[in-house]
C-alpha cells in the first residue's frame, strides 16, 4: 500500500497545485481509518518539495515514486521508494528514502545506533542510517520475489536541512555501498549516488508495477537465519503428545505439499504443557526445511517476549513474529505454515476502531486465520478465554474447518510442565474456582509445588521479597478490581493498587520504560518487574518461579462458592453490559483468576480483600 504514487515530475505538479497532500491524507483515511497527525503533516509539506526538486533537478523526473510505501505485513512504512531500472544490469532497481528535516545532530554518548537530534531535547532517537537500513532488510527478508536481488535494493537517509559540519558524529555508522546517508549540502553526491542505482533514460512505471506485485512472505535467507538462531536453543526439548504434535505438523506440511491439500490441527492444553514451546520448535525446523512460516499471537505482551527469547541474537528474526489481525488482506495459501500460540485469544474480527471501511466487512477472524496458509496450527486452552469476544475454542474452529469441508487433527496434550508440573495444584484450582466438579478441596502437598496462604499485601510481598533473596524470580498479579493511571509529569507511577495502608502501582502501561520499570510486554520477564502490579493481560502467557496472586472483591467467597461481582471489576471489557452478560462476566472472571493462579512454576502465595474468603483459604490451603 502506497499513499500516493507519481513520477517525480507529476508529484511536483500536484504539489505545486497544493493537491498533493490532500490526496495523501484522503488515502491515510481511507486505508486507515485516521487523520495523519500534525508533525506527520508538517514532514510531507516540508520534505517532499525538497526531495522532488533535487529529483527533478539530476535528471530523475520519469522516476516512479512510492510516497509512504507500507512495508509487508506490518504497520510501517518507508517515507519513499525511487523505483526504476539498474544502469548496470538493466533489473528493477530501488531505492528506499528516509527524509529528516533536521538542522543538526549528534551521537547519543558516543552509541553509533543512537542520536540527539537538535530542538528535540536530550531524548536519543534512532540514527537514520539504522533506521532505512532496517527498513532495507525488513523488505528483502519478506519479499521472497527479490530473493538473490541484493544488489536491486538500496536505502538512503536524506537530511535535506543539515550540513556535513551539523551531522559530522553520525558520518562512519552503517554506511556502505547500498546504505548511505546524504545532508542537503552534498546534493551532487547525491545526484552521483543515485545514477548508480537508477537509469534516468528509462520510465520507472512497470519497476514499481514489479514491486508492488511481488507476493509478501518470509524469505528463505530470513528462515535460514530463523533455523540457526531458533533450533540452537536447548530449552526447546519435546516429550511425549508434544512430540507427537510436533512430528504431526511436520507430516500434514509435507502431505499438503505434495497432494496440493489444506489441513487444520488443534492443539489443545492447560498451562504448562509445551503449547509454545511446539511451536517455537516448528519455526525453527520449518524454516530450517525452507517452508513459508510465521507465528502470530493476539498479545503484545506475548509476541514481544517470543521476539526476544527466539530472536535474541538475530533482530531479523523476530519479524518472524506476527498478531492475528495481520491477516486480513493475507493471499489465500500464501503460508505453508501459521502457527496460532494462544489461539483461545482469536477474536470474532479483526476490525478495530482504526480499521478502514475497506476492510470492514465483518469477514471473521478465524476465516482470515484459516485461509492465510495450507496448515494453520491452533495452539490453544479453552479456559484461558478472558474477555468478551474471544472465541478460540475447539469446537469453534473444528466446527468452522469442516463447514469449510477441511481435514482436521486434534492433539490433546496432557502432561503438566508448569506449575512444577504438579497435577495436583492445578486440579486444586480448578476445583476451587468450580471450573471442575466438585468443590473445593483442601490442599494437600505433593513435593511438587509449594502453596502458601498470606493474611496481609504486607506478608504476601515479604514471603516473595524473601524468595528473591534466594535468588528466584518472583512477581505480584492481581484482578482488575483498582483504577489504573497514566504516570506522573515526573515519571513515577501512581500506586493505585491500594489495600489498607499498603500501596503499589500496576505495571507500566505502554511499550516504553518508565523510572526504571520495564514496558509492559518485559514486566514478566524483566527483574526491574517486582514491585508492580501484573494484571491478566501483562501475565497471561507468561511464567516465573513465584507467584503473588491478590484476589480482589470481584470474587468472593459467599455461601460455599465463589461469587463474581461486577461491580468491583476495574476491566472495561468486562464491565460493560454491552461486551459481556452476567453469565460471561462470572465465567470470564473464573477464567481470569485460573491464569493468575497458575503462572509460578515453585510456588504460590494467595491473598484476598475480603475477609471472609480470605478465612476460606486459609482452611483450604493450612
Amino acid at each position: 500500500m502506497v499513499l500516493l504514487r507519481q513520477t517525480a515530475e507529476g508529484l511536483r505538479s500536484l504539489i505545486e497545485s497544493d493537491s498533493a497532500i490532500d490526496q495523501m491524507i484522503a488515502s491515510l483515511v481511507a486505508t486507515t481509518g485516521r487523520r495523519p497527525s500534525p508533525s506527520e503533516e508538517r514532514s510531507w509539506h516540508a520534505s517532499l518539495p525538497i526531495l522532488m526538486n533535487d529529483l527533478i533537478s539530476g535528471g530523475f523526473g520519469n522516476i516512479e515514486v512510492l510516497v509512504e510505501h507500507q512495508l509487508p505485513l506490518t504497520s510501517r512504512r518507508v517515507d519513499a521508494v525511487l523505483a526504476g531500472w539498474h544502469p548496470v544490469t538493466g533489473s528493477p532497481s530501488y531505492v528506499l528514502v528516509e527524509l529528516k528535516q533536521w538542522s543538526g545532530a549528534h551521537r547519543f554518548e558516543d552509541d553509533p545506533s543512537l542520536v540527539v537530534v537538535e530542538g528535540y531535547g536530550n531524548r536519543s532517537l534512532l540514527h537514520p542510517l539504522n533506521q532505512v537500513a532496517a527498513y532495507r532488510e525488513y523488505l528483502m527478508d519478506f519479499l521472497p520475489g527479490l530473493e538473490g536481488e541484493e544488489d536491486s535494493v538500496a536505502a538512503i537517509a536524506y537530511l535535506h536541512n543539515a550540513t556535513d559540519d551539523s551531522i559530522q558524529g553520525l558520518r562512519g555508522s552503517g554506511e556502505s555501498q547500498v546504505v548511505r546517508l546524504f545532508t542537503g549540502q552534498r546534493k551532487a553526491d547525491l545526484h552521483r549516488y543515485l545514477r548508480t542505482r537508477l537509469d534516468t533514460s528509462r520510465p520507472g512505471v512497470d519497476a514499481a508495477d514489479h514491486l508492488l506485485g511481488l507476493r509478501p512472505g518470509p524469505s528463505r535467507q530470513l528462515l535460514a537465519v530463523a533455523a540457526d538462531e531458533i533450533r540452537s536453543r536447548e530449552q526447546f526439548i519435546l516429550l511425549d503428545e508434544q512430540r507427537v504434535a510436533y512430528e504431526l505438523v511436520l507430516h500434514e506440511v509435507e502431505r499438503a505439499r505434495a497432494r496440493d491439500s489444506k489441513t487444520v490441527v488443534i492443539v489443545s492444553g492447560g498451562p504448562g504443557t509445551g503449547k509454545s514451546v511446539i511451536a517455537l520448535s516448528l519455526l525453527g525446523e520449518l524454516a530450517r526445511q525452507g517452508r513459508s512460516v510465521l507465528h502470530a499471537t493476539g498479545s503484545r505482551s506475548f509476541t514481544t517476549t517470543l521476539r526476544n527469547v527466539a530472536g535474541r541474537g538475530s533482530t531479523r528474526v523476530k519479524a518472524l513474529f506476527k498478531y492475528f489481525n495481520s491477516f486480513m488482506e493475507a493471499e489465500r495459501n500464501g503460508l505453508d505454515v501459521l502457527l496460532l500460540d494462544e489461539a483461545h485469544r482469536i477474536r470474532e474480527t479483526s476490525a478495530h476502531r482504526f480499521t478502514p471501511s475497506s476492510l470492514r466487512h465483518g469477514r471473521p477472524q478465524l476465516d482470515e486465520l484459516v485461509s492465510a496458509a495450507r496448515v494453520p496450527v491452533f495452539l490453544l486452552d479453552e479456559h484461558q478465554v478472558v474477555r468478551p469476544g474471544e472465541m478460540g475454542t475447539v469446537a469453534e474452529i473444528e466446527t468452522y474447518a469442516r463447514n469449510r469441508g477441511l481435514a482436521v487433527h486434534k492433539i490433546t496434550l496432557d502432561d503438566q510442565f508448569r506449575c512444577g508440573g504438579s497435577e495436583g495444584y492445578l486440579h486444586w484450582v480448578q476445583r476451587l474456582l468450580d471450573l471442575e466438579s466438585g468443590g473445593p478441596i483442601k490442599w494437600v502437598p505433593d513435593g511438587s509445588f509449594q502453596l502458601h496462604w498470606a493474611g496481609s499485601p504486607e506478608e504476601l510481598e515479604l514471603i516473595l521479597s524473601s524468595k528473591r533473596d534466594e535468588g528466584f524470580g518472583a512477581r505480584m498479579t492481581a484482578g482488575f478490581c483498582w483504577p489504573w493511571s497514566e504516570p506522573r509529569k515526573d515519571g513515577t507511577l501512581v500506586p493505585d493498587v491500594t489495600i489498607g495502608d499498603w500501596a503499589r502501582p500496576w505495571n507500566v502501561k505502554g511499550d516504553r520504560a518508565v523510572s526504571g520499570n520495564p514496558p509492559a510486554a518485559l514486566w514478566a520477564s524483566d527483574p526491574a518487574g517486582f514491585g508492580q502490579i501484573g494484571c491478566i493481560y501483562t501475565a497471561q502467557g507468561f511464567e516465573y518461579d513465584w507467584n503473588g496472586v491478590i484476589l480482589g472483591p470481584d470474587l468472593i467467597w459467599r455461601d460455599g462458592r465463589f461469587t463474581a461481582v461486577r461491580s468491583a471489576s476495574k476491566d472495561p471489557d468486562l464491565r460493560g453490559g454491552a461486551r459481556a452478560t452476567d453469565v460471561e462476566f462470572d465465567r470470564l472472571i473464573r477464567n481470569v483468576y485460573k491464569v493468575l493462579l497458575t503462572r509460578g512454576m515453585i510456588g504460590s502465595v494467595l491473598f484476598s480483600t475480603d475477609a471472609e474468603t480470605r478465612e476460606t483459604l486459609r482452611d483450604l490451603i493450612q
